[in-house]
């Protein structure tokens, strides 16, 4: 039997943190409201996004009314004012926390049952595998994309919406509850969860890097580094992890996007619109918006791990106080 010390060589604190040891529910209030308020400053920056990559949609010649996402905002904001660069913002908070909530929530009992399940003789807590992390950060992305498919679809319709500048399909929601009774009207329960399987390949491959990508560089930074725990910790892990996400994710983001944003029957499925895009535009189209998602994801990721530190520490003391310990 392994002794104690062995157990905890996995993790430089030796002890579970505040995520291990708060609630579900209390995870799933975290991760939300950590993503929330994130999304509040990087809003702008995914409607420039959204628009970059919906521009020369299956054509072989693209259009470049949108360079780069300075550009793209500052035109946006030009023509449409502020509330044009925060189109869709209400709907982006419900779905961060359906998505978030669920992908931060669920991701550490996730990894939990399956140390448990996997190395009976580590402590599950402390103990980090790259391979069962992936694997959690995928599942746990996948339970927030259904969950919150609905309302990425009508924010993404929203934000590539515009009277002054047009590309791609438009569709006019005058509020998220407008864009439900349309959907179902038109297309009924089922209309809701259109493109959820583009949802699902996008979020999974996102969150498959995610936290394995930040926990990484945090434990390699506090073992090799010498550094403290703290915010220029989290913040030096959460870029290298925005990084990462941004560079695996873009291309079924972009397959996202045009599959949410279509009205018609312009892809049959994300595969179609995969294949459609390689063929007309070139593979150089599934990184359109790249810059944008950079200057969109880095920033979100930093502020959304970083408060998530954060707002774990504030569940795990309310929960605390109210349940005892």
């Amino acid at each position: 039997m392994p002794s104690r010390s062995e157990h905890q060589s996995d993790s430089p604190a030796g002890e579970r943190n505040a995520a291990q040891r708060i609630s579900k529910t209390g995870s799933f209030i975290a991760g939300g409201l950590a993503a929330c308020i994130a999304v509040t400053f990087t809003n702008p920056v995914e409607v420039a996004k959204t628009r970059m990559q919906l521009q020369g949609e299956l054509s072989a010649v693209g259009e470049t009314i949108y360079k780069n996402p300075f550009q793209a905002m500052g035109l946006i904001g030009k023509t449409e004012g502020i509330r044009g660069l925060q189109k869709g913002l209400n709907c982006a908070y419900i779905y961060q926390i359906g998505l978030n909530g669920s992908r931060l929530g669920f991701y550490e009992p996730i990894r939990l049952e399956t140390n448990k399940l996997l190395f009976s003789t580590k402590n599950p807590y402390v103990h980090q595998n790259m391979a069962v992390n992936i694997v959690a950060g995928t599942l746990s992305g996948m339970i927030g994309a259904v969950i919150g498919s609905p309302l990425y679809l009508i924010k993404t319709r929203m934000q590539s919406y515009s009277s002054a500048i047009q590309v791609g399909q438009q569709t006019r929601y005058s509020s998220i509850w407008n864009g439900i009774t349309s959907i179902v009207k038109n297309h009924g329960i089922k209309g809701l969860f259109h493109g959820t399987d583009a949802a699902i390949l996008r979020t999974g491959a996102g969150s498959a890097v995610q936290l394995p990508i930040y926990n990484s560089a945090k434990n390699f930074l506090l073992r090799n580094a010498h550094m403290q725990d703290g915010y220029s910790l989290h913040l030096i892990a959460s870029t290298i992890s925005g990084v990462g996400v941004a560079i695996v994710m873009n291309p079924w983001d972009v397959i996202l996007t045009r599959v949410y944003n279509q009205s018609g029957s312009l892809y049959k499925g994300p595969i179609d619109c995969f294949l459609k895009t390689i063929k007309i535009e070139g593979p150089s189209a599934l990184y359109k918006g790249f810059a944008a998602q950079l200057s969109r994801i880095c920033p979100h990721t930093i502020l959304c791990l970083t408060f998530l530190e954060q707002t774990m520490n504030l569940v795990y003391h309310a929960e605390a106080i109210l349940l005892g310990p």
